[in-house]
């Protein structure tokens, strides 16, 4: 085809938008619609599951030594817990910064501590944080490997609530998100096929002249295009300023967030690029598809 042709076509499918703007309207409507309910389902299982993500790095391995371990054997140990693949830090904690933190926290039990004199009967020890919660045991079997090593305290509990908490997010959230997909899909056909039901006369009337399939599709394919990008464009301004309002009330929480490991809320500025194609081009996409798609019961005179 020329390329005067298929500016032609273009002109037509931009036209077209304006001469059946109800429709285009109506299409429009469904296509912001369906794009809004994928877009914010993606972004609520991306944030909920950084959430998590956060919770899980606040997980501490405590290490305790043995209290006849001499500080060149101490610092090798560091050493080989930093070394390990799974240990993502590693700090230590002597006994002497453990009594002061136990006298601090049990100020009313201050006559106790004195009787202890220099008698430090606490030991030294490593706080470490691993880096995959769902290899914590190897990681703990690795570190009993060692020697010198007193006992070992990790949060089993706390680990297995959140594996099993990330395990049931994933299904649930991929279930909605599935969901809304499909029903996005339905809709979108179902408004792109009442448009063009709308004008079959049309399309027949041009198959019976002798226009070929390309010809009548390209205007159509065209004005899909439009309709979702605008669809697009909107559900994106919208999808912000909800994520951004959303997102300063929780931020604003900083105290809650910071206990249960809610800090890490995505930032829409971080992510925005991303945001911006999958709406622009997945509605012009969608639109431009699914027009196309739904001319050709009509074509086929």
């Amino acid at each position: 085809m020329k390329a005067s042709g298929i500016k032609y076509l273009v002109e037509q499918g931009v036209d077209n938008v304006w001469k059946n703007r109800m429709m285009a309207f109506a299409s429009f409507c469904v296509l912001l619609v369906s794009l809004l309910l994928v877009g914010i389902s993606v972004l609520a299982y991306l944030n909920v599951n950084t959430i998590i993500g956060g919770m899980e790095d606040k997980n501490e391995v405590i290490v305790y030594l043995e209290d006849t371990t001499d500080d060149a054997t101490m610092q090798e140990i560091g050493e080989k817990l930093r070394a390990m693949p799974n240990v993502t830090d590693v700090v230590f904690y002597s006994k002497e910064e453990a009594l002061e933190s136990l006298k601090e926290s049990m100020a009313e039990y201050e006559v106790l501590f004195e009787s202890l004199d220099d008698d430090n009967p606490l030991v030294d020890s490593y706080r470490i944080k691993v880096g995959d919660i769902h290899t914590i045991d190897a990681t703990i079997d690795q570190i009993r490997g060692l020697g010198h090593i007193y006992s070992i305290r990790a949060p089993y509990d706390f680990v297995n609530i959140l594996i099993q908490l990330r395990t049931i997010l994933t299904w649930v959230m991929g279930s909605v998100i599935l969901a809304m997909v499909i029903v996005s899909m339905v809709i979108i056909s179902n408004a792109t096929k009442a448009s063009v039901y709308a004008r079959r006369e049309e399309i027949r009337i041009m198959k019976y002249v002798g226009a070929t399939d390309a010809f009548i599709r390209f205007p159509f394919f065209v004005e899909g295009m439009i309709i979702g990008f605008f669809a697009g464009a909107l559900a994106l301004v919208i999808t912000w300023l909800v994520y951004d309002a959303v997102a300063n009330i929780l931020q604003n929480q900083v105290a809650l967030l910071n206990i249960i490991g809610m800090g890490n809320i995505i930032q829409f500025s971080d992510i925005y690029l991303i945001v911006t194609l999958a709406y622009v081009c997945g509605g012009a996409l969608v639109g431009a598809i699914g027009s196309a798609i739904s001319t050709r019961r009509y074509i086929n005179v």
